[in-house]
């Protein structure tokens, strides 16, 4: 098959002065040479495309008369930027080419990326979820009654980007300059959880949304607690944790009931909020030892040695070029043999 590929890099946007937690959800250079290395040593031909403005810019080319380019399928990692729909803008580009394309479909993007949604849909479906409440104003925060302690977090961002030390709060001042800080530097409301205290892990699944396949349960655990983003407030998986992951954290499975049950959530939360080729799931037990669903991510990581979901499929025996392989099989069974007439650019 011929591939494009479309991500962002974070080298890119460093160079146009985007700070280090402003780019932590694009893609490192090694991530793009991983996944194009692995399609052409499969039989594929690859082209690198790049962001959602260089795929505008070869898509157009059809609509003004000139040939414009296509692929059989489009390897999507790009997270975009701009907006509560950034994450949908390369899918909906693609879906009006009629253009196939690798995970979440544009609806799919903007549930999981906008946290109190996804949680209302999980919710409405019956899928056990922290109570929250969501904070547009800093003067919202002071009506929050949701017990303590809580944790907040912007509502519309990934890579654990907003969670610090101080997303942890336990008092009504220290919740009020939680959701403070994060409003005037992320610009967007403020997601507000009542904390949960026990175990956490991470679903990575693969395959369509109507029957994923659980790679494995990996739990998260830092190696030191007591150094980690929550000292003293109970340790919490934040951005400089994750950024700094192989020095920071212990990743296992899980294979007892715990596991158990958090697999099959997260089948059911993979369905509800239709994730595709492949998701990630993360869950946390209360202090009963009962999981909820935390977030949803339709469009996971996928640095080979960095990113949970290949992290959790080497431990479970599966190598990187049969993660990427599983992706393009199942993004293929929705490949029409006749795109529909009304594309544009054809």
């Amino acid at each position: 098959m011929h591939i494009g590929l479309t991500y962002d890099l974070r080298e890119d946007y460093l160079a146009r002065g985007w700070s280090e937690q402003a780019v932590a959800e694009f893609d490192r250079a090694d991530t793009v040479d991983a996944i194009a290395g692995v399609l052409s040593a499969q039989g594929h031909t690859t082209d690198r495309i790049g962001g959602v403005l260089d795929l505008t810019e070869r898509l157009a080319r059809g609509i003004q008369g000139i040939r414009g380019d296509r692929w059989e399928l489009v390897f999507n990692i790009a997270e975009s930027f701009g907006g509560v729909g950034r994450e949908a803008l390369v899918p909906a580009l693609l879906d009006a080419h009629a253009i196939p394309y690798t995970f979440g479909d544009p609806l799919a993007c903007c549930v999981t990326l906008d946290k109190p949604t996804a949680k209302r849909l999980l919710r409405d479906a019956g899928l056990p979820t922290p109570d929250f409440a969501v904070v547009e104003r800093e003067a919202d925060a002071a009506r929050v009654s949701l017990g303590w302690p809580l944790f907040c977090k912007p509502a519309r961002e990934g890579s654990s980007k907003g969670v610090a030390e101080d997303s942890v709060s336990r008092t009504p001042d220290e919740l009020r300059h939680a959701c403070a800080r994060r409003l005037a530097e992320f610009a967007q409301p403020v997601l507000v959880e009542r904390l949960l205290p026990g175990r956490e892990v991470t679903v990575p699944l693969l395959g369509p949304t109507d029957e994923p396949e659980v790679i494995g349960v990996l739990e998260v655990s830092l190696r030191d607690p007591g150094a980690g983003c929550g000292a003293g407030r109970g340790a919490v998986y934040s951005y400089e944790v994750k950024e700094r992951c192989e020095e920071l954290v212990n990743y296992s499975l899980a294979r007892d009931e715990f596991a158990r049950e958090c697999a099959a959530l997260a089948r059911r939360a993979y369905r509800v909020l239709g994730c595709r080729d492949a998701g990630r799931v993360d869950l946390r037990a209360d202090e009963h030892g009962r999981p909820s669903v935390i977030e949803v991510n339709a469009l996971p990581g996928m640095h080979p040695s960095h990113s949970d979901l290949p992290i959790t499929a080497t431990l479970a025996g599966m190598d990187y070029a049969t993660v990427i392989a599983r992706i393009v099989d199942s993004a293929r069974q929705r490949i029409s043999v006749t795109p529909p007439s009304h594309a544009m650019g054809r």
